[in-house]
């Protein structure tokens, strides 16, 4: 898959995200290699966010793919994960890797989260970001051990400001990923989803993530302040504009009605130069 050969669905859903301008500027190979993971990253998210779909459908499709995967590294017939079977071959991705982020998909499918505890948070925050930032870092030749750390905390820093800015639309599908103790210390209404986006009080409890989110934030860029090895200007990319958009949620405070804070073209356009000079 080239970039400049993207399938039109997948052009249009990355073309001027963060995520898009980021891939663009690595060696083709690489490249190439990233929007596989994309590919199949995406591929298992629309089954596991396909929530009025049965969901033993949706469990029998995700083994499907747990399958094909074990059958590429198997050296058997890999059915969908020929996708990713250029990548795994070229950069050594794996196995458990994507695995993890299929386990993910399937706790979105097992039952509709809402408000789990600090553990299981962490766990599908693992899972379904940190996981795929091992992939990632691999892509990106980054040595072992920062590129462990990195996807670690750049993994769950992107993730819980996913999650601060998507309340509202997890809501409308019957889910709520804010952790149960911070909603709980807020006094907010756990009982339903809808109840924790409409409570008064979820700003408090959005501000002790967005607390955790920074932590991980200043983690990661310590990491990559280091200037270890690799091709960095991806992640250097998604923590600054990710980063910006969890101070400007702060800012605008999570207090409803809310609106969701976007970058735009022209100032991600700069982020990436800036990002490019340093790195």
């Amino acid at each position: 898959m080239n970039a400049d050969q993207t399938p039109a669905a997948l052009q249009s859903q990355v073309s001027g995200s963060s995520f898009y301008a980021g891939m663009r500027v690595l060696p083709p190979a690489r490249r190439e290699a990233m929007y596989a993971v994309y590919g199949f990253c995406r591929a298992v998210d629309d089954i596991a966010d396909d929530h009025e779909g049965d969901r033993e459908v949706r469990r029998i499709a995700l083994q499907a793919w747990r399958d094909d995967i074990d059958n590429l590294y198997a050296g058997r017939d890999p059915g969908s994960a020929a996708l990713v079977a250029r990548a795994v071959k070229e950069f050594d991705l794996d196995a458990a890797d994507f695995h993890a982020v299929i386990d993910g998909m399937a706790m979105d499918i097992d039952a509709d989260i809402c408000a789990p505890d600090a553990a299981t948070l962490d766990l599908y925050c693992d899972r379904v970001a940190s996981a795929v930032g091992r992939l990632s870092v691999k892509i990106f030749g980054m040595e072992r051990e920062p590129g462990l750390t990195l996807a670690h905390h750049l993994g769950r820093a992107l993730q819980l400001t996913n999650i601060l800015r998507d309340i509202d639309e997890d809501a409308a599908i019957g889910r709520a990923y804010l952790p149960r103790e911070h909603l709980l210390a807020a006094g907010v209404n756990i009982e339903t989803p809808a109840h924790i986006a409409m409570d008064e009080h979820v700003d408090a409890a959005c501000r002790e993530v967005a607390a955790l989110a920074h932590v991980h934030f200043a983690a990661a860029n310590k990491i990559l302040a280091t200037r270890p090895k690799g091709h960095l200007i991806a992640p250097r990319l998604m923590a600054a504009v990710y980063s910006k958009i969890l101070r400007r949620m702060e800012a605008a405070s999570w207090r409803g009605p809310r609106h969701r804070i976007k970058v735009g073209k022209a100032e991600l356009i700069w982020t990436v130069v800036r990002v490019g000079l340093l790195g």
